[in-house]
């Protein structure tokens, strides 16, 4: 087995990923190498077959490469390295979409991308309304949890009251906008994704989506140390809250639907994402337009407030229509580019099903949160700007009035 992994190893090391908060600077194959070389313990009697056993996880480290199958024991410590994958244990996004090009059906993703913003006298009127204190009352519910680990029944927990929170502002709605609606998304792991949804005029339209993971993860000890997880991703999380709170009391009415995602399991491999994003594929859902909120509220001193668009893995078109929208409707924020690695977020599992995806970042990732995967990602940071996540909140608005009107 050594030998076989090595030669992986040299056909995938000249395409090592880079990866956010990852204390690994090696390529991933020989990370796991090593892991299994210093680790009596851990079970190295792992033949690289596609074939799922009991007690063992397929992880793809590069996008194309052939999924490894590691231990329970392997994949725990992958969570404590920070080293970005795809879990493709229960669903394998590559394999969805070259199964949907082969049935014919690539044409289900993507309408054509505006060139620009112009449906400012419906949009400014919701934008108006938005409040920063929503947010930290929002995200103070959420980082009241130990943690929100995707195993955790704290978790699990955080996933419930979310539900019940959306629910009861889908209860609220005047009666003059789309149908509102608002359910959970079971896994095999225990916590659920959440989803929202504002129905359109045109119900069979195609669909404008904004996503953000719900889950949370303290690399040290994933299973029960300390996460509050407020920047990651708990900002993106409420910024998804207010806006869904505002255009539901607006009575947005929009041609084609729009959707709200919280998802579970980002934090392990993308896991919630690529679980709904493949439902929606074998569904044969059109989908308009993905945006991916993940990490919006850090503003590190001494530098211009900015929002970093994620180059790689995104779609074009779509992220420089996304960026107009930042003077158009945002303040005091400058839009430029950087690029995250692969699987770095949830926009990759629909990015990698052939639908348009954008994600903007709190800012370059030079810039990015320190604290995220530790016990000290709060919102008690000078540096922690609920000013900055709320020109998020006005993004999100935009692109999804902008995009479904």
């Amino acid at each position: 087995m050594f030998h076989q992994l090595l030669s992986l190893i040299l056909l995938t090391a000249p395409h090592a990923i880079s990866a956010c908060q990852s204390h690994v600077s090696k390529p991933p194959l020989l990370w796991l190498a090593d892991l299994r070389a210093g680790s009596a313990h851990i079970d190295s009697d792992v033949t690289p077959s596609l074939g799922e056993a009991p007690g063992r996880r397929l992880i793809r480290f590069e996008e194309g490469a052939t999924p490894i199958p590691v231990s329970l024991d392997e994949k725990l410590e992958l969570e404590k390295s920070g080293l970005r994958y795809f879990d493709v244990t229960e669903v394998d996004v590559e394999v969805v979409f070259r199964e949907r090009i082969a049935n014919d059906r690539s044409s289900l993703a993507n309408r054509a991308i505006p060139s620009a913003p112009t449906h400012q006298a419906q949009v400014k009127p919701v934008i108006a309304t938005l409040s920063q204190a929503n947010l930290k009352t929002d995200l103070a519910e959420l980082t009241s949890y130990k943690t929100r680990y995707y195993k955790s029944a704290t978790g699990a927990s955080s996933a419930n009251a979310l539900l019940a929170k959306l629910q009861t502002i889908a209860s609220s709605a005047p009666g003059t906008g789309g149908a509102v609606s608002v359910s959970s998304f079971a896994h095999t792991w225990g916590m659920p994704s959440i989803i929202a949804k504002i129905a359109g005029t045109n119900a069979s339209g195609a669909i404008t989506i904004v996503g953000a993971h719900l889950d949370s993860i303290n690399q040290a000890n994933p299973a029960s140390g300390v996460s509050a997880g407020a920047d990651d991703n708990g900002s993106g999380c409420v910024n998804l809250i207010e806006a869904f709170r505002k255009l539901v009391a607006a009575g947005f009415k929009p041609t084609n639907p729009v959707e709200f995602h919280w998802y579970s399991g980002e934090e392990a491999g993308l896991l919630g994402s690529a679980a709904v994003s493949t439902s929606y594929s074998k569904a044969n859902k059109a989908i308009n337009a993905y945006m991916n909120l993940d990490m919006t509220a850090w503003l590190q001193t001494g530098t211009t407030p900015q929002i970093g668009f994620v180059s790689d893995r995104t779609n074009a078109g779509l992220t420089t229509f996304t960026k107009k929208l930042v003077p158009e409707y945002l303040s005091g924020v400058i839009a430029t580019t950087d690029s995250c690695g692969y699987a770095c977020s949830d926009h990759a599992s629909w990015n990698s099903l052939g639908y348009a995806a954008v994600y903007p970042f709190e800012s370059i990732t030079q810039y990015e949160n320190p604290n995220i995967h530790t016990a000290t990602d709060t919102s008690t940071s000078v540096q922690f700007s609920f000013a900055h996540a709320h020109e998020f909140t006005k993004l999100v608005v935009a692109f999804l009035m902008e995009l479904a009107l």
